[in-house]
């Protein structure tokens, strides 16, 4: 099997597994992944986690420019972002409407520089620190603009009333980073008010020098 087909049937097996969970539904959220030519696959507009076909991901060049397959979808530019400001590191996107994720932006004491509290040493391992992004109309090229004002600094941001979005070296990374986003979101949630311990910030420091985003 060739890279792009494996990449292909990786996409639409990571995708139907996040679905089939719960994490995103009905046509939201979007994956891109790179191949060693510099090209780009893409899911496409409109498109359920659910029922992706391989043949029918969007292929884009090196530029984003449609190449083949169905329309891609509408968040190339917030993907593009990503590739172009963490271009040594950045091998795939992945982009859910994730329940808890979403909550956790919406709420009034939310930390627009640092969303998620240091709850486990996974989140700080896979993900560094959170940036909350503004509210945009999804599809607006200012998204993008908004990741790349952020100069590559950040792996993994949450848009505001919409979603969370991180890149990775690779697609089974980025998922499992994405996974890892939900799932202390959700711990933040269900602990919010209680007085949760945490990592202390020694413990935090330690995590982040040794695995910097």
């Amino acid at each position: 099997m060739s890279e792009e087909a494996r990449l292909r049937e990786d996409i639409c097996r990571f995708a139907k597994s996040m679905f089939d969970r719960g994490l995103t539904c009905g046509s939201s959220g979007n994956i891109s992944a790179r191949l060693a030519d510099g090209t780009i696959l893409v899911t496409p507009t409109n498109a359920s986690f659910g029922f992706l076909d391989p043949a029918r991901i969007s292929r884009l060049d090196e530029e984003f420019r449609h190449l083949s397959g169905d329309k891609p979808t509408k968040e190339i530019p917030l993907h593009s972002a990503f590739y172009e400001t963490r271009r040594a590191t950045t091998g795939a996107v992945v982009h859910l409407h994730s329940t808890h994720s979403v909550a956790l932006s919406i709420l009034p004491d939310t930390d627009p520089d640092d969303v998620l509290p240091p709850l486990t040493a996974y989140s700080v391992m896979k993900l560094g620190r959170v940036k909350l992004l503004p509210y945009f109309m999804p599809g607006d090229p200012a998204m993008g603009e908004a990741v790349r004002g952020l100069a590559g600094k950040r792996s993994a941001v949450l848009l505001a009333n919409h979603g969370p979005v991180v890149a990775g070296t690779e697609l089974a990374a980025t998922v499992f980073a994405m996974e890892e986003l939900e799932e202390t979101a959700r711990l933040a949630i269900l602990t919010r008010g209680l007085d949760p311990r945490g990592l202390t910030s020694e413990q935090r420091a330690f995590l982040e020098e040794k695995h910097a985003h």
